[in-house]
């Protein structure tokens, strides 16, 4: 995924939630996106596993998991 990409995003006792991907940072871990959704118009910082689907929070909007 890369910046403007829209996206869902999982979170605590709810359903997914619709954003856009703001800023994108690589690590050896995974992958942190920073998202802004309606309540976080300037963004929140999300992290996607890399060996994990369990650690997978981001993902595309037309592919909801």
């Amino acid at each position: 995924m890369k910046v403007n990409d829209l996206v869902t995003v999982k979170t605590d006792g709810g359903p997914r939630r619709a954003g856009k991907v703001l800023a994108v940072e690589e690590f050896y871990e995974g992958v942190m996106y920073l998202v802004a959704l309606e309540d976080y118009p300037a963004g929140i910082w999300f992290f996607n596993e890399g060996d994990t689907k369990d650690g997978t929070f981001v993902v595309p909007r037309d592919s909801e998991a």
